[in-house]
Parts: structure tokens; sequence; C-alpha cells
């Protein structure tokens, strides 16, 4: 499998941005649960529709399939814990961080993909960069639970990574393997709908719009990143597609003026210099 081309690099980055966007939708929610149930409910809706427009995958595939479901599935469980323990803007960093390193050791060992030195040297200057924005302020006050919480989702993010690349490389239809795997993923809408019947109710018409527009920004996020995983590396996709937690800090000094903007600006200039690295590997 050949290193990223530039238009491999262009289309994960646009994932990237739609990731950060939709991420940057939902961030004011005040109930990140059920936030998360219409997310889901919006990759239901894709996947319907890549369900009946494309053939369905490989048998070889739906292995990977039905493993990618279950990680997903521990993946918001983890998450939800996260962000119960710590904060939005430290804990999200640390987990996305790590994901880049365990997917490229993850690919190493089930895939065989070896990466030249110089791409190791850019995904690890990547995670860095995107950890500093947990780990690089004044003042660090992070719950031993929230950091672990985030760790073991950034392990589940390399876990459900892995197992799509390699699906989507079996399934001799990308595009009906998205369609399947968001069609699967997205009952976990039914357990998170469950855990906030209560406040289901009196959920505004806004926030269901709001929600379910994440869901469509998130399954072209995550949909652009799977087709890219057939086209190169896995650890490449992932190193540039977890750019979107620099670009989504960017997004709030612009938008939530959020500070300091000095750190996420660093931030953003080392990864911008690791997938140039990354590039030229």
């Amino acid at each position: 499998m050949s290193g990223p081309s530039l238009f491999v690099i262009a289309l994960v980055l646009a994932a990237a941005l739609l990731h950060a966007t939709w991420n940057a939708i939902v961030k004011g929610s005040a109930d990140r649960l059920l936030a998360l149930a219409m997310v889901n409910l919006g990759h239901i809706l894709v996947g319907v529709v890549l369900v009946a427009l494309y053939a369905p995958p490989a048998r070889e595939a739906w292995g990977f399939i039905a493993a990618s479901t279950v990680i997903h599935f521990f993946y918001y469980g983890f998450l939800l814990v996260a962000y119960r323990l710590g904060d939005f803007s430290q804990v999200y960093p640390i987990a996305r961080g790590v994901a880049p390193v365990l997917v490229a050791l993850g690919a190493w060992v089930f895939a065989g993909e070896m990466l030249p030195a110089q791409a190791w040297a850019a995904i690890l200057i990547i995670s860095a960069a995107i950890a500093a924005q947990a780990f690089g302020r004044r003042r660090v006050d992070l719950q031993t639970g929230a950091v672990v919480a985030a760790l073991l989702t950034g392990f589940t993010i390399a876990a459900y990574s892995v197992a799509d690349g390699l699906g989507v490389r079996a399934s001799a239809s990308p595009l009906g393997y998205i369609g399947w795997l968001f069609m699967l993923e997205g009952f976990s809408i039914v357990a998170l709908f469950w855990l906030g019947r209560t406040r289901l109710r009196t959920l505004p018409a806004k926030s269901w719009a709001i929600g379910v527009s994440g869901g469509l920004l998130s399954s072209l996020a995550y949909g652009l990143a799977i087709y890219a995983k057939s086209l190169t590396t896995l650890g490449s996709v992932s190193a540039i597609r977890e750019t979107s937690v620099v670009m989504a800090a960017l997004i709030g000094i612009v938008w939530f003026g959020e500070r300091p903007w000095k750190l996420r600006m660093a931030s953003a200039a080392a990864v911008a210099a690791g997938i140039v690295l990354l590039a030229i590997a």
C-alpha cells in the first residue's frame, strides 16, 4: 500500500474539517448523551441511502463490520464517561491524540504496513501536537478517571479504525461497506435514547435539527476517512484525520472566543509540519 497522495491528503483533511465542524455544532449541547444519539440517527439515514444504492460488501468484510460495530458501542460508552469526568477540551485531545500511533502499530501488526522512519516521525509529531492541547496549559486539572476513560476511548478509536481499514479493503464495495456499517453501528441509538428517555420529551425541535445535521456531517467525515483507507496506509489516514482536534481548536478561537490562542496556533503549526513530512515520506 503506497503512501498518501495529494488527493488522499486533501480527502482526509476534508474529513477532518467536517469532523471538527460537527463537533463544534454539538459542543454547546446541554445534553451530550442525546446529542450523540441524534448524531447516530444521522448515521442511520446515510446508511439507508448507501445500502439502497450500492452493492453489499463481500463476505470477507462482514466480520470486520461486526467487529467495528461492537467496538463502536464501547467507544460511545468510554466517551460519555470521559466527558462526564473531565473537561471536553482536555479529554477529547487525549483520546484523539493517542489514536494515530496506535493505528500505525495496529496496521503494522495486522496489515503488515511497514512505515518508513520519516512517516513514524510525522505521526509522532502530529500526535504530540494534538496531545499538547490537553497537557500544554499552565494549569492542568484532570482526574485520573477522566484520563483513563480518554485513553480507553483512544484505544477503541484505533481498534475500529484498523478494523474498518481492513474491512473496506476486503469489501469490493467501499460505499456498500460504509452503508452497512452506519446502519448497524447507528442502532446504538436505541441504547442512547433509552438512557436519556426522561429528557427526550422536553427536547426542543432545534436540538433535534442540530443533532441530526451533526450526524450527517459526521457520516460524511467518517465515510471519506474509510474510503481513504482503501487508497493508502491506515497510519497515514489516522494521523491526518486526527488533525480535526486542532481544527476544532482553531474554530474555538474564532467562533467561541476560546483561549489560550497561542498554544492552539503553535499546535496547528506543528500538525501542519507533520502533515508535510508525512506527504514527503
